[in-house]
């Protein structure tokens, strides 16, 4: 009996552990009704959009333009970006594409889902999406895993008839990811999460007059974070789940030893008999 209850508390703790890690692993709200949500793309790099996880930002473009949005992307998140291209009424066959880079701009690969596709002729819409890799809290120099900070979306027509090019089109974009949290922890961070500086600001104390002559000015990183802030990287949910796994496996040494002791010992039996 007492067994049972020391094993009842242990899965007790295990579904409190694991509530938290279940909570953490839903994806992003959608906030299609946001009104803070972006209306236009960028047409660079430098001038990406930003966009939040969980927005559905819309842009008007033309055939032959390349449209730019950035997102932050934390450790153990598995970003999902998916994108809408509404086409005109006629129009040729058409291949649209989706490309996401990473904040020192080298290209990610998709893990899955179609970042490629072609909409046929007269076809009014197209509909493209690519789930990233999970983002690593660390890597090596020459590796191309995902690290956390600012992630740029792209989305153009790679192949049309050269009569469709400058068509008026209509583009929906919304990314959202799953917190994978402690299978995809790794032992080390970045000191910085990958965020270009996009502006400069004078340091305090200068002046116009110093600013002209090539004066002080400090870095401005992008405003674009994670709602809840960058994480620190060292902590994941497989410390949890670590010492759970220590204490079944105390708890499972505890009961086996209960189960089986006394089996195999000679009977005492009284001498002279």
């Amino acid at each position: 009996m007492r067994t049972v209850r020391t094993l009842g508390a242990a899965l007790l703790l295990i579904g409190l552990a694991a509530a938290p890690a279940a909570a953490d692993s839903t994806p992003s709200p959608g906030a299609s009704g946001d009104t803070k949500a972006p209306t236009r793309a960028g047409t660079s790099f430098r001038t990406a959009t930003e966009l939040d996880q969980g927005q559905r930002a819309t842009a008007s473009g033309s055939t032959g333009d390349y449209l730019y949005w950035s997102f932050p992307a934390d450790t153990g998140q598995r970003p999902t970006v998916e994108a809408t291209v509404r086409l005109p009424r006629a129009h040729g066959a058409q291949t649209w594409q989706l490309d996401v880079y990473d904040g020192l701009r080298r290209r990610q690969a998709c893990q899955y889902g179609a970042a490629t596709r072609a909409a046929g002729q007269d076809t009014s819409s197209v509909a493209l999406t690519c789930v990233l890799r999970t983002v690593r809290g660390w890597s090596e120099p020459w590796a191309n895993d995902p690290l956390p900070g600012t992630y740029y979306v792209r989305l153009t027509v790679v192949d049309l008839p050269p009569a469709d090019l400058g068509l008026p089109v209509r583009t929906e974009v919304r990314v959202g990811s799953k917190d994978v949290g402690g299978p995809a922890a790794v032992d080390g961070s970045l000191g910085k999460p990958l965020v270009p500086g996009i502006a400069t600001r004078r340091s305090s104390g200068s002046d116009d007059t110093a600013s002209d002559s090539g004066g002080a000015r400090s870095a401005v990183l992008s405003a674009i974070e994670p709602d809840d802030g960058w994480s620190s990287g060292w902590w994941s949910d497989r410390w949890v789940w670590t010492a759970v796994g220590g204490l079944l496996a105390a708890l499972a040494g505890i009961g086996g030893y209960a189960l089986t002791r006394g089996a195999g010992r000679p009977s005492r039996v009284p001498p002279g008999v």
